[in-house]
């Protein structure tokens, strides 16, 4: 239908014409003339609807405008009737104020004041009105009567002067607080003022400075009287004062300043008779008092009452373990919990030097009695079962610190701790020095040559190790000790940040004492290792002076190795035993004594010198049979086979290889020479000519014969790889005569029969 629609409109179509279209609707210029008076005629319609419609426009107006005036009418009406009602009301409340407060008929005024003030309120904007203004300064000059009405009740009641109260409690005076709640807030603080300064008259005059009971011995009777007078209070004017007012608890703080000012001033002035455990005893019940306020008061009127405002205490933590301290310690609840911590204790605060000079003493004599007790009692006795016991004194030490630590952070959290962490410091150190370092065995100078006579005889028990099996389990418990110091003396440092105020926290660092305690440490395996190491350097001179050359078969291993092995066996199973609870310094041994044993194991046998074919292949079944006991070194002796950490094994490898190859080198025919100086490098990558020329004094050629071979060296030596670790290959692979390989082949059968 669209589409018929759309055809049949002449607009739409392909040939559209518009003269022709034009033509066909005005034929005529008279048509033309007709459709222009209709236009003019519609236009004329247009405007009329549009006047009608503006007429309409401003008709609506008016009504709408009619009907504003009424509204805002019907509004100020209303407003003025409610303002007629509350001026008459404002009018009445004043009379009657006025007469009430004459009266002091102060439970009506309590009620109505509080009306009127409300009410006065609604004629803030219209105080240019001279009667409004007039109502206004009644209300506030009763207001003032009200107020100085009261105070002088109050003062009749309960006088200011002296300290026998003439008044009581009263219902008049009840009702009177509850007008000061509505006055200014300085009549309330003004009665609660005066009510608490003459409820604590007394105190100030029993416990003068001149008074005998308030020294500290007796610091108890202030707090007795404290709780006396609460209870006193409760029972006679706990009903006088409004709840909101916490008049107990303001008592009770008022009473705790008083007490600060007066015990700081008294201490002050008596500064030389205070003693550590009288002042411990003071603190002790100040901070008991202090947590039983937290009990009783939730601490609401510390910032809007009298005195100081105190500081948030920091949240404390018990260091080591959360148990007890002694009797004889000061307790407290937990800061966060008690908001009057400190309310009076901190007057203790400037005379804590006492405690730490105390302290200082103490620690002083027990760093000295634990040095008495280990020369009386002697060294731990050698331990088999278990490791190295920890010495009892570090124990004590450190139990000592922790109840230190405990009882000045209930003191104080400022600077005291400072203080007290120097004097730990300082005796952590001592303790290092004077228990854990000055009681480490001292090595012997006087070690004596052995012939291989004297190997021989070592199989019977002949003395070679300079420690004693007893000095070693002292070693080993000190090491312990040092060890156990090290890792407490890092948790010490954790909890005393922990308990002191955050802007301190940078002033606690340990880390010194920490590091001699690992100085201690790495003593002790230095002296393990010096003395299995000495033990072992007979044996290997005994090695470097024995006639290789005249070697004429390969038997067992060498005595030299026999007494080596005798002292690891020695040695080592005790140190393991006593090392088991500090597992990796053991491993630091094994490490430090095989870093130290194979390069001097390599030095002596280049010492070896002339060595015949066989004397190399004795010396290369003694390698052998070393390298399997340093490989077994950490388990060596034991029930339980462990494996050795990779790191040990491949030190022991790599050394032990290298002295192998060394021996390899030596066992191979020097001619041709070219041969030999190619598997020399080959087999050690050893770029060294003093090294090569060592192999060729091994060999025992002739120092005519020993320059050209050297010289050949320096020529054949390959460039330096950059960064390259060139090891040295396992296997001899140069063409040798079929002699030389038999001899080879029969030592290596040799030592698979021993394994």
């Amino acid at each position: 239908c669209r589409r018929r629609c759309s055809c049949q409109d002449p607009l739409d179509r392909a040939d559209f014409n518009a003269v022709e279209y034009i033509n066909t609707l005005f034929p005529t210029e008279q048509a033309l003339e007709e459709a222009q008076k209709a236009i003019q005629q519609l236009f004329g319609k247009i405007k009329d609807i549009k006047d009608k419609a503006e007429k309409s426009e401003q008709m609506v107006k008016e009504i709408t405008r009619d009907i504003k005036q009424l509204d805002h009418a019907k509004r100020h009406l209303t407003t003025s009737i409610t303002t007629l009602n509350h001026l008459h009301m404002l009018a009445g409340g004043v009379d009657s104020l006025e007469a009430m407060t004459r009266k002091r008929q102060y439970g009506e005024v309590a009620n109505l004041l509080q009306g009127v003030v409300n009410v006065l309120e609604h004629f803030q904007k219209y105080m240019g009105i001279p009667q409004i203004r007039q109502l206004s300064e009644r209300v506030k000059a009763a207001q003032s009567e009200l107020g100085t009405q009261i105070l002088a009740d109050f003062e009749e009641a309960f006088p200011s002067q002296g300290t026998k109260r003439t008044g009581g409690p009263s219902i008049v005076l009840r009702d009177a607080c509850l007008v000061a709640n509505v006055l200014d807030p300085r009549i309330k603080q003004e009665i609660i003022k005066k009510f608490i300064r003459q409820h604590l008259s007394e105190y100030l005059v029993l416990f003068q400075e001149n008074q005998d009971v308030a020294w500290l011995d007796k610091i108890d009777r202030r707090y007795a009287w404290i709780k006396r007078q609460l209870v006193d209070y409760e029972e006679k004017y706990g009903r006088m004062f409004p709840e909101e007012w916490c008049m107990t608890e303001r008592i009770a703080v008022e009473f705790c300043h008083i007490t600060r000012t007066e015990l700081a001033k008294l201490m002050r002035t008596r500064a030389r008779e205070i003693e550590v455990k009288l002042l411990l005893f003071a603190i002790q019940r100040t901070t008991n008092f202090e947590g039983l306020l937290a009990k009783r008061f939730s601490g609401c009127t510390l910032n809007d009452g009298p005195g100081k405002k105190l500081d948030t205490p920091l949240e404390p933590t018990n260091p080591f373990l959360e148990d007890e301290v002694g009797d004889d310690s000061p307790k407290k609840p937990k800061a966060p919990d008690n908001p009057f911590h400190g309310i009076v204790s901190k007057c203790f605060e400037p005379h804590l030097y006492v405690y730490i000079e105390s302290q200082d003493k103490n620690l002083g004599e027990l760093i000295d009695r634990f040095v008495a007790d280990f020369r009386t009692q002697g060294p731990p006795k050698s331990s088999t079962d278990e490791g190295g016991a920890v010495l009892p004194s570090c124990a004590d030490l450190f139990v000592y610190y922790k109840k230190c630590m405990v009882q000045c952070s209930q003191l104080s959290t400022g600077e005291p701790m400072i203080a007290l962490t120097t004097i730990f410091q300082k005796y952590l150190r001592e303790y290092a020095w004077k228990i854990l370092s000055g009681n480490l065995p001292k090595t012997s100078s006087n070690s004596g040559g052995l012939t291989i006579s004297s190997l021989l005889k070592e199989k019977e028990g002949s003395e070679v190790a300079k420690f004693t099996v007893d000095e070693l389990c002292l070693i080993c418990s000190i090491l312990s000790t040092a060890e156990y110091c090290l890792a407490t003396t890092q948790q010490l440092e954790e909890k005393l940040k922990e308990k002191v105020d955050k802007s301190l926290v940078d002033r606690i660092n340990l880390t010194g004492e920490m590091d001699t305690f690992s100085t201690v440490i790495s003593n002790s395996i230095q002296l393990l290792v010096q003395d299995l190491d000495s033990a072992c350097d007979p044996a290997l001179t005994a090695m470097s002076k024995m006639p290789w050359q005249s070697v004429e078969h390969v038997g067992d291993q060498s005595p030299y190795v026999t007494s080596v092995i005798m002292h690891i066996k020695q040695n080592v199973p005790v140190i393991r035993d006593n090392l088991a609870s500090t597992r990796k310094y053991f491993t630091q041994f094994c490490i430090k004594f095989t870093n130290s044993f194979i390069p001097k194991f390599i030095n002596h046998l280049f010492r070896c010198k002339p060595i015949s074919m066989v004397g190399a292949e004795q010396l290369l079944l003694d390698t052998h049979s070393l390298k399997t006991v340093l490989l077994d070194l950490p388990s060596i002796g034991s029930q339980v086979v462990r494996k050795a950490p990779a790191s040990y094994t491949k030190i022991v490898v790599k050394g032990m290889t290298r002295a192998e190859m060394i021996l390899k080198v030596v066992m191979a025919p020097h001619e041709p020479p070219v041969v030999f100086v190619d598997n020399y490098i080959k087999l050690l990558a050893d770029g060294n000519p003093e090294t090569f020329q060592k192999i060729l004094d091994m060999k025992g050629l002739k120092r005519s014969e020993q320059s050209s071979m050297i010289e050949l060296f320096r020529q054949r030596l390959p460039a330096p790889p950059s960064g390259a670790d060139g090891g040295p290959a396992l296997s001899f692979n140069a063409p040798t005569p079929e002699q030389e390989s038999s001899r080879i082949r029969k030592l290596e059968k040799l030592i698979k029969k021993r394994l």
